[in-house]
């Protein structure tokens, strides 16, 4: 691959925790918990597993780059999901992970030289994959988790009315009524 074009995908991998917490403003925090179905993930369950996940490629990064040809951690997202207790963890530790563990993995693989993007690691489930790949794999798992916060998000407002903003009411007031208030100055209105 042409440095350039590298360059744009290490952008993209560098983006991801930011993408992910402009995602979760647009979501009110008392809707984190929600699950629109049994087999869903609740947000708060998402920013955990991505969490675990981004820990997990931390590790499997440097094996690519230290260990080339080793077999990569075998990691199973739903049963450390359903294991780990993360309805218990801090969402606010599980982004601030990301946000370091991202950041260092992204320094290192702006660095490297260029014959170790070649580098192959045995994954579990797609077999033989070079850094390379393993890189555009990265690139879109938190875009892919942001769709599911965007579908519970929508999902939740459908059933969760959202309240209208109060709105005030401005009404003509006399000379009179202004004087009584205690304004003490005359105001004359045209009619």
């Amino acid at each position: 691959m042409q440095p350039q074009g590298r360059q744009k995908k290490l952008e993209a991998f560098g983006r991801g925790p930011t993408s992910l917490a402009e995602a979760l403003r647009k979501c009110p925090k008392k809707m984190w918990l929600y699950r629109p179905a049994t087999d869903r993930w609740s947000i708060h369950e998402i920013i955990l597993h991505l969490a675990d996940s981004e820990a997990e490629a931390y590790i499997r990064c440097r094996q690519f780059i230290a260990q080339p040809g080793s077999p990569a951690l075998v990691y199973h997202a739903s049963l450390w999901a359903s294991s780990l207790g993360y309805f218990h963890q801090s969402t606010r530790e599980a982004l601030s992970l990301i946000t370091r563990l991202r950041k260092m993995t992204h320094q290192i693989l702006c660095y490297i030289p260029e014959p170790v993007w070649s580098h192959t690691a045995q994954h579990p489930k797609k077999g033989i994959m070079t850094l390379d790949g393993w890189l555009d794999t990265q690139i879109s798992h938190i875009p892919h988790h942001i769709e599911q916060i965007q579908e519970n998000h929508a999902a939740w407002a459908k059933t969760h009315r959202q309240r209208k903003p109060a709105v005030r009411l401005v009404a003509r007031a006399t000379e009179k009524e202004i004087a009584l208030a205690g304004f003490g100055a005359t105001v004359e209105f045209a009619d």
